[in-house]
């Protein structure tokens, strides 16, 4: 509902840009004329769900607020969430898990005790796993990001060679290379048409992506642009740089291997092979034995 909630203003938006008002208010008219029941139940839950959020709006600080959009930008905005539907997300969790565990527990006749101490980890539960599952799409966003940055630094140092302007150039790589990286960089040249400076929009990139070396590669690009250094150079140097670390990345992970792997040998496979190669062992050594 919110998705068509956000689609329905778009398609509104555009089609006042376009002239095309009074066609849609047209078609609207007809299709509820022609639905009329199909759609009073629709309409009364998104009725209720607008006036939800309008209370829940008002009664937010705007320090909470700003917080939890930079969370969302950080995520990539899932389900095309605001910091509303995130707090209207976070209270139906906190009302859904204890009632659900609570009316799970009592058809299964526990004890009250477990009932009140499964209610309460439930709560506790409902309050983290909102953030826990922003952090997990911001970690993998960053990851993502991450693996694309050498890319987009060869795709970039390529085009500001042929002779693109640093603008041009970004736009050549947003058409070309799909990703996160390159819908930050597409966000930017948006703000940029928008009428903010280079500098702020390349800033935003910063705190929306919270990777060291995404953060290093903005900065080179605005100290070479303070200092009037060439972009093509800063950027060759910087592309080997980054490729050089995810080598040193990977080597770093391959190290870890056989580390990770030592857990599942002791306690799974090393087991099973002393059994088979053991087993026959003892049994006729109890039967030689025993008898």
């Amino acid at each position: 509902m919110l998705r068509r909630e956000r689609k329905d203003k778009i398609k509104k938006r555009i089609s006042f840009i376009k002239g095309e008002q009074k066609k849609l208010v047209d078609t609207n008219v007809i299709i509820k004329e022609n639905d009329k029941p199909q759609f009073f139940l629709k309409k009364w839950v998104e009725s209720l769900l607008l006036k939800v959020k309008k209370m829940f709006k008002r009664n937010m600080k705007e320090k909470k607020v700003a917080k939890i959009e930079l969370k969302l930008m950080q995520a990539g905005r899932p389900f095309e969430m605001n910091p509303v539907d995130f707090r209207l997300l976070q209270v139906g969790c906190i009302i859904l898990f204890p009632t659900i565990s609570g009316i799970y527990l009592t058809l299964l006749d526990f004890p009250t005790p477990i009932m009140i101490v499964s209610i309460f980890f439930s709560f506790v539960s409902s309050l983290i796993i909102p953030h826990l599952f922003l952090k997990s799409k911001i970690n993998k966003r960053n990851k993502k990001a991450l693996r694309e940055l050498p890319d987009v630094l060869d795709l970039l140092t390529v085009s500001l060679e042929a002779g693109l302007g640093f603008d041009a150039a970004l736009s050549k790589l947003v058409s070309k290379k799909k990703g996160v990286l390159s819908s930050e960089l597409e966000h930017c040249l948006e703000e940029i048409r928008l009428g903010k400076t280079r500098r702020e929009a390349m800033l935003g990139i910063k705190e929306r992506l919270s990777v060291k070396e995404v953060k290093t590669f903005v900065s080179n690009i605005l100290q070479a642009e303070k200092l009037g250094v060439g972009m093509v150079k800063v950027m060759r140097v910087l592309s080997e740089e980054v490729r050089q670390q995810r080598k040193q990345r990977a080597e770093e992970q391959a190290m870890k291997a056989p580390i990770k792997m030592l857990f599942p040998l002791v306690f799974f496979i090393f087991p099973c092979l002393f059994i088979v190669i053991l087993g026959p062992v003892l049994i006729g050594f109890f039967e030689t034995f025993g008898g």
